[in-house]
């Protein structure tokens, strides 16, 4: 083999090195950032399951509690039924005067477990009363609130307040 030909064969082996060099050092580059993908993506994964169960731990009680004060399903019509005179009667029993009442549309969300019946009621009566009426309807364990009360004075007698309020009560809806 003479000196050209070696040198032919010497330069196309030094090309062949480099360019699988180079093919070697593109394929670890891309598996080295693959790599830092999967490891930033499972370092998210964890930071996600440890802030999952840290609110799972928060909420472990309050969904303890809502275990064990679920309401038996009922049928809307009966539940509104049954805060209306509910409603009627603590007003009565605290010495309330009604002075009108509206049910108002059940939130009923598709997809949703609980529902909730609405009724406002306008009322008359003094501050004392009212807030001890309030107290017998805000019933956290039968999962009813007053979610809005508005008190303005009574024109004819100072001492008693005028009081709308909205009183809501959560229920599961019967199965169809």
């Amino acid at each position: 083999m003479s000196d050209r030909e070696k040198k032919l064969i010497f330069f196309f082996a030094l090309a062949g090195f480099a360019v699988l060099n180079f093919l070697a050092f593109n394929f670890a580059q891309t598996k080295r950032q693959q790599v830092n993908n999967e490891r930033t993506q499972a370092r998210q994964t964890l930071e996600r399951a440890e802030m999952f169960r840290d609110s799972s731990e928060q909420v472990t009680d309050q969904m303890a509690w809502l275990a064990d004060h679920e309401p038996k399903p009922k049928p809307n019509q009966d539940v509104q039924t049954d805060l209306q005179q509910l409603i009627e009667r603590e007003a009565k029993a605290a010495g309330l005067t009604i002075k009108s009442q509206k049910p108002l549309p059940t939130d009923a969300t598709a997809g949703r477990h609980y529902h909730r019946a609405k009724i406002q009621i306008t009322v008359t009566g003094t501050e004392d009363t009212l807030y001890r009426w309030f107290d017998r309807l805000n019933t956290p364990d039968q999962l009813r609130i007053a979610s809005q009360i508005r008190m303005l004075p009574n024109n004819p007698d100072d001492t008693k307040i005028d009081c709308t309020a909205t009183i809501e009560q959560w229920f599961v809806p019967p199965a169809l």
